[in-house]
């Protein structure tokens, strides 16, 4: 895919500080997770680890460049209900009608927000790890199929789905 870094905007969602010790010191790393959205159905993901945090925000920058993903929305929503489990972590997503905003909390929110929905409902039950949150909004948002696609898959033409 190719690159939008003028478009793109980037949102840190965590920066942690890592030590591991050994025998003789302690060493201390950071890790950063990093989401970054084009407003308008483009997003990614990425993770990055480094000795100074600004190498480690710049490396989840990078990755989340890398696994940018395209979303199909309808009129600043999601065209049908979608679920999605990673790990323990399950998400639902259900359209909602124009001014109902985004009704979201945390991480689950900025992925949305940098995806472009303007109104949508979600549910984050299980494990609220935001790694694991990240991945399971991107895996029900990709999971989502609007009415080009299933004429495509079905072999008929749009017009008989409408």
């Amino acid at each position: 895919m190719k690159r939008q870094e003028n478009k793109l905007k980037e949102k840190l969602v965590t920066l942690k500080r890592v030590c591991k010790v050994t025998k003789g010191r302690r060493y201390f790393s950071f890790t950063a997770l990093v989401v970054k959205g084009n407003n308008n159905g483009l997003v990614g993901f990425g993770v990055g680890k480094a000795k100074e945090p600004q190498n480690a925000i710049r490396k989840a920058g990078h990755k989340a460049e890398k696994r940018l993903v395209k979303i199909s929305l309808k009129e600043g929503t999601i065209p049908h209900e979608q679920k999605a489990k990673h790990g323990s972590t399950y998400i639902f997503l259900y359209p909602a009608s124009e001014g109902t905003g985004i009704i979201a909390g945390g991480v689950v929110r900025i992925v949305l927000e940098l995806v472009g929905v303007k109104n949508i409902f979600s549910k984050l039950n299980g494990s609220s790890n935001s790694n694991n949150c990240i991945r399971a909004v991107i895996l029900a948002l990709k999971q989502i199929r609007n009415a080009y696609t299933i004429s495509k898959e079905r072999g008929i033409p749009i017009l008989n789905l409408l």
